[in-house]
């Protein structure tokens, strides 16, 4: 096994470290410079590089935990680094990470996470140096765009790490399969993952669904609920639509986030949970940060790195293969490929709805069409879709909600009392997009 490098000014931050790899088997040496860190690393093999941020007495920017980080990078560009680093230089590392660091802790550590950490990316180097690497294609996610080339390409670099992961984008881009590509190629690829509308539960039980509650903790509580954190141990927790977090919500989750520790309700018991969190929304979460809407210091936690996957409008190159697959999942037994209108239609058409809208799109005219081609006419494109009276009074009905949401589904989903599923299913049926009933409305 490769050395730990330790590099770090305080000796007892050194001493501390040094005798936790040692009792935990993992050989280390540790130097109080970026100097005498670069002679080790030219001198003989690394596996891990724990580094610093700051080296000199009252420095406080970072500036030199980047300097050394980037002249590692220079020597061995695939050698991993785990940054340690105090609040002041907390979005300093962020951006290290998003530059190639492994991942980021802050001080003070937690003994078993570290430890953890350290085993993950030894084991990664390992691969690595064997030339065992994660596979650069995922079948899963049909496409042809360089732009989501450029999405599958950095979710596999980023899967082997354990750093949070925030997938952002507009409805209906297929946020969450690049969620599962991300766990499925990740260390905690055969452990629990769980999925969580973080926006669609209400407020008053945010802290039983995540953190779990002892029988008696609150009225109809009859026996302990395990909350989704217990739940993700070890493995992967996806919490979707982040962005509709209400501001006890985000406290909550920053809180076990910066500790990795909680208490389920009604419980005074610490609980250690060792679980990543990739997260999704369709918000500008920037813009709600500086709106005052969405905490800073969670924003941060989350978005170590984000994924932007970008509407389908903009990757026309997408679509006929998307509408293949799509075609080929639907096949009604007729219909088994598309005429020449129809796929110029298919690539002229704006996609408010993203893959989504597309997917329902193949599948009403797989059962529309009348021969073995799909045609123009069979996808409905322009809107003629033959509604009834009742069918027109519950469109309006669902669009008057999504307009008073401001276009948000699961705020509208609980106003008309079905589940988000239930409502895209509407959505679908009377051809209802959430960009065409917002824009209209303004």
């Amino acid at each position: 096994m490769e050395k730990v490098l330790i590099v770090d000014d305080h000796e007892g931050v050194r001493e501390a470290l040094t005798v936790l790899f040692e009792i935990e088997g993992i050989p280390a040496l540790a130097v109080d410079s970026p100097a005498a860190a670069l002679r080790v690393i030219r001198s003989q093999p690394i596996g891990v590089v724990v580094q610093d941020m700051n080296f000199s007495r009252n420095a406080t920017s970072g500036e030199e935990g980047v300097a050394l980080f980037k002249s590692i990078r220079a020597h061995d560009p695939h050698l991993p680094v785990l940054l340690m680093t105090a609040w002041t230089s907390l979005e300093t590392a962020v951006r290290l990470v998003k530059e190639g660091a492994q991942d980021y802790l802050a001080k003070p550590w937690n003994d078993a996470q570290m430890v953890r950490c350290i085993r993950d990316l030894l084991d990664v180097r390992g691969r690595l140096s064997s030339g065992r690497t994660v596979a650069a294609e995922d079948k899963d996610v049909v496409h042809a765009s360089r732009a989501m080339s450029d999405v599958l390409h950095l979710a596999h670099q980023v899967a082997v790490s354990d750093v949070p992961v925030l997938i952002s984008g507009p409805n209906g881009v297929g946020k969450e399969k690049i969620a599962d590509v991300i766990q499925r190629h990740s260390n905690r690829g055969r452990q629990p993952y769980v999925k969580v509308n973080a926006g669609a539960i209400p407020a008053e039980l945010l802290e039983s669904e995540l953190f779990g509650a002892e029988a008696g903790a609150f009225t109809g509580a009859q026996k302990r609920r395990i909350g989704h954190f217990e739940t993700a141990h070890r493995g992967t927790l996806f919490l979707d639509e982040i962005g509709n977090l209400s501001s006890s919500g985000q406290m909550k989750l920053l809180r076990v986030l910066q500790s990795g520790e909680f208490q389920r309700l009604g419980s005074s018991q610490t609980i250690e949970v060792d679980t990543r969190i990739i997260s999704a929304t369709n918000e500008d979460l920037r813009q709600l940060v500086q709106d005052g809407r969405f905490r800073q210091d969670l924003y941060f936690r989350l978005n170590v790195i984000e994924l932007y996957i970008p509407p389908l409008r903009d990757r026309v190159e997408d679509i006929e293969p998307l509408a293949r697959y799509f075609l080929g999942k639907y096949q009604s037994g007729k219909a088994v490929d598309f005429s020449a209108d129809a796929l110029e239609a298919l690539n002229h058409h704006p996609w408010d709805g993203n893959v989504r809208e597309l997917e329902n799109c193949i599948r009403r005219a797989t059962v529309l069409a009348k021969g073995s081609l799909i045609n123009e006419s069979d996808l409905f494109l322009s809107g003629t879709i033959v509604l009834s009276e009742e069918d027109r009074q519950q469109q309006a009905h669902i669009e008057r909600a999504l307009r008073q949401a401001g276009g948000q589904v699961a705020q509208a989903a609980r106003e008309l009392g079905v589940s988000r599923q239930a409502l895209y299913r509407k959505m679908d049926k009377y051809g209802i997009s959430v960009e065409r009933t917002v824009r209209d409305d303004s």
